[in-house]
């Protein structure tokens, strides 16, 4: 389970995983296989949002180091 201080990995988005929930697009913002802190984690009844610099994403886009 991801929390709020973990190190992630970004592996990627597609847009419906973008679109799932409303989430961020980390287009132009992320870049692939780039560590990031966790700043926040929303868990949802289907899905779990992560806030990274700012912005919410799909859980699902990322990999815990």
């Amino acid at each position: 389970m991801i929390k709020s201080g973990d190190t992630v990995v970004y592996i990627g988005c597609s847009k419906e995983q973008i679109r799932w929930g409303n989430n961020d697009d980390p287009t132009g913002i992320l870049s692939l296989g780039k560590e990031y802190v966790v700043e926040d984690v929303e868990i949802r009844s289907q899905h779990t949002k992560l806030t990274v610099l700012g912005n919410r994403y799909n859980s699902v886009c990322f990999k815990k180091v």
